[in-house]
């Protein structure tokens, strides 16, 4: 029941960036986020947003969206992956990231977990945080892996009444980049929602 539709995002171009209106957006914000679908579109943008974040000690996050960005424009995500603090995506597309980028023989969805927050990092002050979500099955959450403790999981509450999941997991992060700013990241999953009736995460 999802078709994709890039509308404007297919006219993006870095040039965009270069409006001064768009240049103070980028000083003021605190946060940057990108859909793995824009990696498709406009990749030089991307990169110039991950430069200024980790120049400026600001956050970038971004969502791996579907199997099919790993598979054809993984290079582009790849090229980005050392500038990303917090990485999203489900357990569907991140085995696709795991067999065609990290070239795992696995889908278990702890062992992708781990291998992404492994991957080299520009910025040490912070580890990077992967948090893969498998629809009812547990959420699973790798922080800059060191040892097995450092991947956590979190059942997901039972919802009632659902109509349509689409939307839920960009919900989720829209909801978690929210909290970013108010909570830390054990409080920040334990209240943040899939939708306004439900829990997604309990710790």
């Amino acid at each position: 029941s999802l078709l994709t539709n890039l509308g404007a995002a297919n006219h993006f171009t870095i040039d965009h960036l270069d409006d001064s209106r768009n240049k103070q957006l980028i000083e003021q914000a605190k946060i940057f986020y990108t859909a793995g679908f824009f990696y498709t579109v406009c990749p030089a943008a991307v990169m110039r947003i991950c430069e200024h974040a980790d120049a400026n000690n600001k956050l970038f996050c971004t969502n791996l969206s579907a199997p099919f960005i790993s598979e054809f424009f993984g290079d582009r995500l790849m090229k980005a992956m050392p500038y990303v603090d917090y990485l999203f995506g489900n357990e569907t597309e991140a085995a696709s990231f795991a067999k065609h980028q990290l070239k795992l023989d696995t889908e278990d969805v702890k062992i992708i977990a781990k291998a992404l927050s492994e991957l080299p990092k520009k910025n040490s002050q912070r580890k990077r945080v992967v948090i893969i979500t498998q629809g009812a099955e547990p959420t699973v959450l790798a922080i800059g892996i060191e040892t097995g403790e450092d991947i956590k999981e979190f059942p997901v509450k039972k919802p009632m009444d659902i109509v349509d999941t689409n939307g839920a997991g960009d919900s989720f992060v829209g909801g978690m980049k929210f909290l970013f700013l108010k909570l830390n990241l054990i409080k920040l999953l334990k209240h943040s929602k899939a939708n306004s009736d439900f829990k997604l995460l309990e710790y």
